[in-house]
């Protein structure tokens, strides 16, 4: 076991011992396009760091380039924690060093590793600074439309086709604004899972190449979404419109009103309809239902 290791912890989860004075870890949020999009503050710490640690260093060395910054670039990926923490720590530690953690683009751990050095250094008594800046969810939010008040962000789903068409299908019932990254060449089957699990008239708005040249938004309801139309290029953010408060009927309540009207050969909107009218329930959580006991 690594020096000052924590025993049965997680890659990169450690307490070290060393007596010298902590220095400073700062959480550095880069942009997702526009360099403009960089705080003054942040290229100041960039500029004045001992070392960088990034998921790509080839993608930080652009921005540093721009910056006309000197510091020593350390890879740092879900690959390498392990390995790459401790010693990232202890530079802090025993060299008065001052690093900077990053993310390709955004804010670090969003969807993005760094998680276990921040832990370890929190764990260590160094200082985590956050530089707040750019975040793709939290742009996609404000332009969406939609009520962004409270929101649940459920990064990637998984890849495969079987559990993000579950995952969605468990989301349907999700009453605040739910949002969502994926990849490009994954967009249209997401798309396409959203379409069929989704009421109609439920909102979504997707957007891409948030801030660069190509930027690009669309919103309107789920029955007009259309993912065939949906470019395969870019980064996309998803958001959803929730379910709604509405709902009060226990689920265990709603699938014995809906599953003898499903056996019986109703389709899930006339069940969903009939649970809305008889029992109070809120369509858009009767619809979800009773699409998940249709399958």
């Amino acid at each position: 076991m690594m020096r000052g290791a924590v025993a049965g912890a997680e890659p990169g989860t450690f307490m070290p011992d060393w007596n010298a004075e902590p220095s400073t870890l700062y959480v550095v949020a880069t942009p997702i396009g526009n360099l403009a999009d960089l705080s003054a503050r942040a290229s100041e710490v960039l500029r004045t760091v001992t070392w960088v640690a990034a998921e790509d260093t080839r993608q930080t060395r652009k921005l540093m380039a721009h910056l006309g910054a000197g510091a020593r670039l350390r890879s740092l990926h879900r690959g390498n924690e392990a390995r790459t923490v401790p010693a990232l720590v202890r530079s802090l530690r025993t060299t008065g060093a001052s690093g900077a953690l990053v993310s390709d683009a955004g804010t670090p751990l969003v969807s993005d590793p760094g998680r276990w050095l921040v832990e370890a250094a929190l764990r260590a008594g160094i200082a985590v600074v956050p530089l707040p800046g750019p975040c793709a969810v939290v742009a996609a939010l404000s332009v969406a439309g939609l009520d962004a008040a409270r929101f649940v962000f459920e990064g990637f789903l998984p890849a495969r086709a079987v559990a993000r068409r579950r995952r969605v299908a468990e989301l349907a019932c999700e009453t605040r604004t739910w949002a969502v990254y994926e990849a490009p060449h994954r967009i249209r089957a997401l798309a396409g899972d959203i379409k069929e699990v989704l009421e109609p008239d439920r909102q979504v708005a997707w957007v891409r190449e948030l801030t660069k040249r190509h930027e690009e938004a669309w919103r309107g309801a789920v029955g007009e979404l259309d993912p065939e139309r949906i470019p395969e290029r870019g980064e996309f953010v998803v958001v959803v419109e929730g379910a709604g408060e509405e709902a009060g009927v226990p689920d265990q309540d709603l699938d014995a009103f809906l599953e003898p009207l499903l056996e019986a050969g109703l389709g899930v909107r006339t069940a969903a309809a009939l649970a809305r009218d008889c029992l109070g329930a809120a369509h858009k959580a009767a619809y979800a239902r009773a699409l998940a006991l249709k399958r």
